[in-house]
């Protein structure tokens, strides 16, 4: 991002760690609508997911391990998705880059047809972290928010596992 140009956070009176909680709310309420609409689908993630738990816990990583993931699969994410690559597609194609990245986002969290669901899922959380960036100018809400969601997530696996 450096080497372009670009922006990892704005001043900090900018910065609204709200901005972080509305998005945390939406990703749950978007996680609890999918679950309602595509109810099998969602059921085949899970499944898979399980499986997921059942592997970290079989190769021995517990909570710390499963926290750092979530820090570094959120912070690496939001740097390139919405960090690099939402702001190249914008500067370059205008707003459509902002649908475009979550596309691509999506698209990188790929699941069989029996959960196609997901794909849809992960492609609108991508939009809403996009456009927390886009209104706030900072990365820092959409990393809370990926962390903390990835966190709630892998921990889940983990204890269900």
């Amino acid at each position: 991002m450096l080497l372009f140009g670009l922006r990892l956070n704005t001043p900090p009176e900018a910065q609204n760690i709200w901005v972080a909680a509305v998005l945390l709310f939406l990703l749950w309420a978007l996680e609890i609508l999918f679950r309602a609409i595509f109810p099998a689908s969602f059921l085949e993630a899970e499944r898979l997911h399980r499986q997921l738990g059942l592997t970290l816990k079989r190769e021995g990583l517990g909570p710390p391990s499963l926290v750092l993931l979530a820090f570094l699969s959120g912070v690496a994410e939001e740097l390139f998705f919405r960090g690099l690559l939402q702001n190249l597609l914008v500067a370059w194609l205008g707003p459509v880059g902002l649908p475009l990245q979550a596309l691509l986002f999506a698209l990188l969290h790929p699941a069989p047809k029996r959960a196609f669901a997901y794909p849809l899922y992960t492609g609108m959380a991508g939009l809403l972290f996009g456009l927390s960036y886009l209104l706030t100018g900072s990365l820092l809400p959409g990393i809370l928010a990926h962390i903390l969601h990835n966190a709630r997530g892998f921990y889940q696996l983990w204890r269900e596992a």
